[in-house]
């Protein structure tokens, strides 16, 4: 009988290690199911995430403004330019020369101009000189016509004065009007100002601004990319020859989708990860701009919906999100790279769309200002050096 006991006893004990077993892996279930639960509540259902993002950024083109031939290149694909450096060269033969022709032209006018000037004084005293004659013809005329009276002269000797009043008071109606005539051609102005000067500055201005835009300048510092320009080729404006890229202005453009977005808010802190550094690397942003339409409503041929079979599809909207500058420099990225972007929802006191107008230039150069400057500097120049010595500027 203790033989049948004995045999018994194992078979019972595997059941209730079973049971003991399930009720653990039960338990521990339940346990993950809560764990689940506690982390979504907490923090999964505050966080926004995809893989669907990629960096992106200014790329500045560089086009000629007057054609020419390229006769030097002065940068290649991938290096570093500074703002104003030049980047490509057209041959200044045909600029200088016209540049040459409009100095000689301001010159001429401005001297031109001052004969205008002279002229004016030369039509004045001669005006002077003929409304004295015409006062002395006609205190003749009038004391010849007493003596008529009296018969102490002829009456043929009387219509001689009185032919001599009329050619005088002709003579200084003729010299009124040239006077007037050349007083109008520069009638409060000066040199600078008047309107033939002014003509010929701007011709040369033009000229100046040509020959200045034959050397192509980086309007902004950054990297070269797309370099298609060839020594020796013919260029027109507005053709493309290369692009410069300031890679510590870029950010990333996050798509997420629609239902991604009902509590995604500006300023919102954004984790980023890019594929190029891997996880070791991991970057500090924030949403700029929440997209004011999905990507398949701006594209070139928009879904037509209204027509045909319609399959829902989730759509995806832009995010822009502004990356920290520091780590930019740290750890550069380049544009198109792919990332993972992470929103942190927990700030809600962001709005949807941005409250403020925009204020000022964003993005802005100067390069091109300083040759109209350097041009009206010019034109200052050869204006004071073809007035009189006493007339000039100090």
């Amino acid at each position: 009988m203790s033989q049948s006991a004995n045999s018994v006893s194992p078979a019972a004990t595997a059941p209730s290690r079973r049971g003991l077993l399930l009720r653990i892996f039960a338990v521990l279930v339940v346990l993950v199911l809560i764990a689940l639960v506690v982390w979504y509540v907490a923090v999964g259902r505050w966080h926004e995430e995809t893989d669907d993002a990629y960096v992106q950024g200014n790329q500045v083109q560089i086009t000629p403004l007057v054609g020419g031939t390229v006769v030097s290149i002065g940068a290649e694909d991938g290096m570093r330019v500074e703002r104003g450096q030049l980047l490509v060269q057209l041959d200044p033969a045909d600029t200088q020369v016209a540049l040459q022709q409009a100095e000689a032209n301001l010159a001429k006018t401005v001297r031109q101009v001052r004969g205008l000037y002279r002229s004016v004084e030369g039509a004045q005293a001669d005006l002077s000189s003929r409304q004295v004659t015409l006062q002395r013809a006609r205190a003749d005329f009038a004391r010849r016509k007493d003596l008529a009276a009296s018969g102490a002269i002829s009456s043929e000797e009387l219509a001689h004065a009185g032919d001599e009043l009329a050619a005088a008071e002709a003579a200084v109606s003729g010299s009124r009007e040239q006077f007037e005539r050349s007083r109008a051609l520069v009638d409060d102005t000066v040199v600078d100002t008047q309107p033939d000067v002014q003509a010929a500055a701007a011709q040369l201005r033009q000229a100046y601004l040509n020959n200045a835009r034959s050397a192509i300048l980086a309007p902004v510092s950054g990297y070269v990319a797309r370099r298609a320009v060839q020594v020796g080729q013919r260029v027109q404006p507005g053709a493309a020859l290369m692009a410069v890229v300031p890679l510590e202005q870029v950010w990333v453009e996050a798509n997420f989708k629609e239902t991604q977005l009902k509590h995604m808010r500006l300023g919102q802190e954004v984790e980023l990860r890019s594929d190029l550094y891997g996880g070791g690397v991991s970057y500090t942003g924030h949403v700029e701009s929440l997209g004011l339409g999905t990507g398949s409503a701006f594209s070139l041929l928009p879904a037509q919906n209204a027509s045909g079979n319609w399959i829902k599809i989730v759509q995806r909207v832009p995010v822009r999100i502004e990356v920290d500058a520091k780590q930019l420099a740290d750890n550069p990225l380049r544009i198109g790279l792919s990332m993972k972007a992470e929103v942190n929802l927990h700030d809600q006191k962001g709005s949807v769309l941005p409250t403020q107008f925009a204020k000022g230039a964003l993005f802005a150069t100067d390069v091109y200002a300083r040759q109209l400057q350097e041009a009206d500097a010019d034109i200052h120049r050869i204006i004071q050096a073809n007035l009189p010595p006493q007339a000039r500027a100090s």
